[in-house]
């Protein structure tokens, strides 16, 4: 899973693994692994450079890069500059979500910026399935993100061709929102199409992501964690706030999630 992060060009290399968490020997999630992404979106704008060092040193497993146009969602944030910035300054893999209208138009550049994981979303318009391969043709792992109100029966025959599916539990383009529970039973679902596929699949939950809900998502069968206010907005140390959602995470895992 988490393997799928290092394409061949990535400076981890192709084999790179992070398997931070371990649930108990007789634990059914023994084989699993999961990850922690922290957002930089929720850092300190002005030091990026010291968020992803702390990121480094806290244990993240990837860092999470949001692009917002102003047009799909409100609000502007990231581009390709900035995420090939992101790229030299750490050696983690980079998810990068793409909320954007007409994301073909920009899948190259994204890619030759350094992102790893490029996820556009289903309802920014276009052909999925063939952005989808687009994505595997520049040698990045394509991702689909999904918003709360869009109903799973019209993203579940087109799962099967992504490496990574991010379900939010918040509408997106804006940080600090609370965690949706209602989308939980949808995570579900896309959960158990991922397992069927028996494709080595990712599912990711972005939003709303605490010490309190990492839980929730867990036992609905995301295990990939983006997490932005829950690591650099709540005044302690992105270090710490990592350790403590790892510490939950591997609490969680002993139980049964699908």
């Amino acid at each position: 899973m988490l393997k799928g992060f290092s394409t061949p060009g990535s400076p981890l290399g192709p084999d790179y693994v992070r398997s931070p968490v371990r649930p108990p020997v007789d634990s059914p999630l023994r084989q699993t692994r999961f990850g922690l992404l922290p957002s930089i979106l929720s850092a300190d704008p002005t030091d990026l450079a010291s968020a992803l060092l702390e990121a480094e040193e806290g244990g993240a497993d990837a860092i999470h890069v949001d692009v917002m146009d102003g047009h799909f969602v409100p609000n502007i944030s990231f581009g390709p500059a900035v995420v090939k910035a992101v790229r030299a300054r750490t050696r983690l893999p980079l998810d990068v979500h793409l909320m954007i209208s007409e994301p073909g138009k920009y899948l190259d550049a994204f890619a030759r910026s350094g992102g790893d994981t490029l996820c556009f979303h289903f309802e920014a318009g276009g052909d999925p399935i063939a952005l989808a391969r687009e994505v595997r043709a520049l040698g990045r792992r394509p991702g689909l993100a999904v918003r709360p109100d869009t109903p799973f029966e019209k993203v579940e025959p087109i799962l099967g061709e992504f490496d990574e599916v991010t379900v939010m539990t918040v509408m997106p383009g804006f940080s600090g929102q609370q965690f949706r529970s209602d989308v939980l039973p949808k995570m579900r679902k896309v959960r158990e199409v991922l397992d069927r596929s028996g494709r080595d699949a990712d599912l990711c939950v972005d939003g709303g992501v605490t010490v309190e809900t990492i839980g929730y998502a867990l036992r609905g069968g995301a295990n990939l964690f983006v997490c932005g206010n829950s690591v650099y907005a709540d005044g302690t140390s992105p270090q710490a706030n990592l350790r403590t959602l790892r510490e939950r995470l591997a609490q969680e895992a002993g139980v049964e999630v699908r």
